[in-house]
């Protein structure tokens, strides 16, 4: 009879027969894992001399593809969604273009001469081709004429408002100018300055348009349809010296000071002759 000893199981070893065992097995996996680094090392040399593409080059490359994968994934946007939004982005970039371009023309017809609307104008024009223009060149575009819009309807708006001062200004003028007083001065000024009538001849011209209507614009005879200061028959008259004869006292008194030029040489003989007649 043989005595045979059987394998002796590994649960049978001894704890520090086993532990060495353990230890062999895990120099095994590393040496294998190493000859795979060396493989694929000489692997990539190969094409680097084959290709020019470096490792460097490749890291660079998964790292950005790593990163646009983490983008996505963290903010659920997918490559077809990112171009959804980019069409959805330049319809709006369009829209904004053709509303401001509408602004634009709207301003340069309302400004009209006011103010010089050239630069609005170039604008306009620029922007006009828009739907054929880079996205990057019409919201350049858009902002410049928006710009231009807002610059020349302030410019239009200061024109306006001094013109509207002027047009004040004048009618508080008018307003004085057209009291007795207003018109006495103004009678005085012209009288010297247009014929060389001196103070003595205003005192004789003063009498007589005191006494024909009171130096009152408005005055009117019904009676004989006589008008304004000077007492024109008819009114009408007084339009060769402006077309502002009914409301301007200045107009009525350069045509009466013409008058009594022409009909009697100076105020003194025509304030004898309304004297004795009664009218001049």
């Amino acid at each position: 009879m043989h005595n045979t000893a059987s394998p002796t199981p590994e649960s049978a070893l001894d704890p520090q027969t086993a532990q060495l065992d353990s230890r062999r097995g895990l120099r095994r996996r590393r040496l294998g894992r190493r000859r795979l680094l060396v493989a694929g090392a000489i692997a990539a040399a190969g094409l680097v001399v084959g290709t020019g593409f470096t490792v460097q080059s490749a890291i660079a490359t998964q790292a950005s593809i790593d990163a646009t994968a983490a983008l996505n994934q963290t903010s659920g946007v997918r490559h077809e969604q990112l171009g959804a939004y980019s069409a959805i982005a330049a319809a709006r970039t369009l829209d904004t273009a053709a509303d401001t371009l509408t602004v634009a023309n709207e301003t340069l017809a309302a400004v009209g001469t006011k103010v010089d609307a050239s630069g609005l104008a170039a604008s306009v024009a620029s922007l006009g081709d828009y739907e054929t223009l880079p996205i990057d060149s019409v919201i350049d575009l858009t902002e410049q004429t928006r710009t231009e819009v807002a610059k020349t309807a302030a410019a239009a708006a200061e024109f306006d408002r001094v013109q509207a001062a002027q047009a004040q200004a004048a009618a508080e003028a008018l307003a004085r100018a057209n009291t007795p007083d207003g018109a006495r001065a103004t009678a005085r000024d012209l009288a010297a300055s247009r014929y060389g009538w001196t103070e003595s001849q205003f005192q004789c011209l003063d009498k007589l348009w005191q006494k024909e209507s009171g130096w009152s614009y408005t005055a009117y005879n019904a009676s004989s349809g006589a008008t304004g200061i000077p007492q024109s028959l008819p009114g009408s008259k007084m339009a060769t010296a402006g077309a502002d004869w009914q409301t301007n006292a200045a107009t009525q008194i350069a045509w009466g000071l013409d008058y009594i030029q022409r009909g009697y040489g100076t105020p003194c003989s025509a304030w004898s002759h309304s004297q004795s007649m009664n009218w001049y």
